[in-house]
Parts: structure tokens; sequence; C-alpha cells
């Protein structure tokens, strides 16, 4: 039980600490937990975190909470997957709920360049993940031609769609060239989540998809609108970030819950702090009539539930077919279109809004070197690039 607990303290401090330095958005949540999970901390290999990022990638929800909330589950069982989503989530949440309340704002030059900063230390991040992934998942002439031909589907189809496109054809091009690795350990994922469980979970997904808005064309509570509101936000939204706002926008806006001008303050305000994106939720729960702390909270937690959900009812049935030879196989050419995808998005969105000449490439280069060769963990990184943002930013002026 000592064990256990301190296991569960483990994860706690890790997260948390990425709660607070994970800027970037989801691909670089992604880089960020390759570099403490697989790099430092050796919770597993190169092979199983791509296997668990394209899983993720390819279900709703928010895929790098997806990510940590399974890497919490795996380490510490349901506790630690908790303690996961808790330590990474809050953070960004609370200070986008005390954005709502007036009690912050990045508003000002200074600001500006601070943000900015942020944004250069998310292309080392992104850059030393690729880097470093590409070297492991794409060994070969096969693989490396999958991953280039993952960034060209990716740039060429863009969103959502590209993203699973380029995975897909990932898995169908390594089971026909992919066929020579040995078979890998299958246990490197294994997770304490039975079937049964599995099925229970999607059972409650789809049960909780259909009989909300039910109850709410029935004339349910306020407390039950907000539920199917943002529950329906988590569940269909595929690619995660910034693909969930639209619905939002429509859940919350053209409610009346909110103005359109609160709403894209808001929005600024998510792009400004760490942590996951979907966290945005808490901010426009705060603008509910008879809300407050209460309903940021219900509106937080709901969004999030469906995502958990479907990877609860997934990750048994995924480490069955993963141990299969033909599946690995597969799971090869997925792995390397995954390095494609971080590559894709290293160029855009990454490169193109955080490098606008040589000062912010000098800037991100410096990040990359301090990762790669003076191994630095992330978060002084990100201190180096904030600062450094802010100083170009002071020198502009």
């Amino acid at each position: 039980m000592p064990d256990h607990r301190r296991r569960i303290g483990e994860i706690f401090r890790a997260f948390l600490l990425l709660g607070l330095t994970s800027f970037g958005g989801p691909i670089a949540h992604l880089g960020y937990f390759r570099g403490e999970f697989v790099a430092r901390r050796q919770w597993l290999d190169e092979k199983a975190y791509a296997d668990l990022v394209a899983l993720c990638q390819f279900l709703p929800g928010p895929a790098s909470s997806q990510v940590g909330f399974a890497l919490g589950l795996m380490r510490g069982g349901p506790i630690g997957a908790l303690a996961a989503w808790v330590a990474f989530t809050l953070p960004s949440a609370l200070l986008l709920v005390l954005f709502a309340m007036g009690a912050a704002s990045f508003e000002g030059p200074l600001g500006s360049a601070l943000l900015h900063g942020l944004k250069i230390v998310a292309v080392a991040i992104v850059a030393h993940a690729v880097w470093g992934m590409a070297r492991q998942l794409c060994p070969d002439r096969p693989r490396a031609t999958i991953a280039i031909a993952a960034v060209l589907l990716v740039i060429g189809v863009g969103g959502a769609l590209g993203q699973v496109t380029a995975i897909l054809m990932g898995g169908l091009a390594g089971l026909w060239c992919c066929r020579d690795g040995a078979v890998g350990d299958a246990d490197t994922l294994a997770m304490p989540i039975s079937k049964r469980v599995g099925m229970i979970c999607l059972a409650i997904f789809a049960a909780l998809l259909v009989g909300l808005p039910l109850l709410v064309m029935a004339g349910a509570g306020q407390g039950l609108v907000v539920v199917d509101a943002f529950y329906r936000a988590g569940a269909l939204v595929f690619g995660g970030g910034h693909v969930v706002l639209p619905l939002l926008e429509a859940e919350t806006v053209q409610s009346g819950w909110m103005s359109a001008d609160d709403f894209l303050a808001g929005y600024g305000a998510a792009q400004a702090v760490p942590g996951p994106l979907f966290t945005f939720a808490a901010y426009l729960g705060t603008f509910v009539e008879g809300g407050g702390m209460i309903t940021a909270l219900l509106a937080l937690l709901v969004i999030f539930i469906p995502g958990f959900l479907l990877l609860l009812a997934a990750l048994p049935f995924w480490h069955e077919l993963r141990a299969r030879p033909g599946i690995q196989a597969g799971l090869r050419g997925a792995n390397a279109a995954v390095v494609g995808l971080l590559g894709a998005a290293l160029y855009d969105p990454v490169w193109t809004s955080a490098i606008l000449g040589r000062a912010e490439f000098a800037l991100a280069l410096v990040g990359f070197a301090l990762l790669s060769v003076w191994k630095l963990p992330p978060w002084m990184v990100v201190l180096v690039c904030a600062l450094g943002g802010m100083l170009l930013g002071v020198g502009d002026t």
C-alpha cells in the first residue's frame, strides 16, 4: 500500500509539473509526454508510446489528455489515471476561471511578447519529439517513406480527417512492407482494464449520448442542460483541441449563455495557458446563468468524460489486437505515420505561428539544443524561451 501511494504521488507530481509548463497545444503536449515518460522516466518505450498516441488519435476527444490518462492508468491504476488528469488539467482550468472572473489579463506588449516566447518553445519541444521518435520508429526506408507520405497527406488534406487518414494509410502500408520486424513485447501497454469493464464503459458512453438530449427535451433542469451541451461537445469531436470550438460556440453563444466577445476573449486566454485546450470549458461554465465555480467544475468534468469512456472501452481490445504479428506490422506503419503527423504539425501550426524572423529561429534553435544536447528538462526550456520572447518583445518596442 505505501508503494502504491508513493507511485500515485509520483504520477501527480510529474503531471502537475507538465500541467504548469506544457504550452503549445496538444501536439506539443505529446512531445512533453514523450520527453518525460519515455526518455526520462522510461515508463514505456517509444513503440508502446506511439501505439498509444495512434489509438488516441483515432478516438473522439482530447488526444493528449487521453494519452496522459492512459499513462496514469498504466502506472497507477484508476487512481493513477485520475491523479494524472487532475494534475495536468487543474492549472489551466484555474487560470481560465480566474480570467473569466476578471482576475487575469494578457494584454499589453510585454504580455504579448511572453505569449510569443511560449509559442517558440513549442517549436523546440515538437522538433525534439519528432527527431527522437523518427530515430526509433523510422529506422529503415519503408518506414521513413511512410512518415514522409504522412506529412504530405496531412498537409494536403488538413484537419482531423488528414490526421486519421494518414494513420490509417500508414497502418495499411505497414501490413505490406513492415512484416520483417521482430514481434514486439505486447505487455508494454498492459492496462488494468478488463473487457467487461470496457464494454460497460462503451454502454455508458452511448447511454449518455442518447439519453441526455431526451432528458433536456423532456424539460430537465439547468444542470442537465449544461451536462448535455458539454458532453456532446466532448463526444462528437475528432481531432480534439481547436476542433471543439465550433460546437462550444453553438452551445454557449448561440444559446445566449454569453456574448461572442466574451467567447473570443476566453479563447485567446486558452491559447496563453499551459495544459489541454478542453479546459476552455471551465471558462465557459462560469458564464452560465446561476453558475460560477460549481458550474465551471461541472462543465470541465463533463467535456472530458466521453473521451475517457471511449478510451477505457478500447484499451482492453487494443492490447489483445496489438499482440498479433499482422497487427504489429500494421502498427509499425501507423507509428511511422504518427512521426509524420508530428512533423506536419511542426510546420503548421507550430512553426508558422511562432517563427516570424531570424531572432525567433535562433531562440527556437537554442531551446532545441538545450533539450537534445544539454538534456535540460522541458520546464527549464519553457522558462528560457519565455524570457527570451519577452526580451525580443522589449527590443522591438
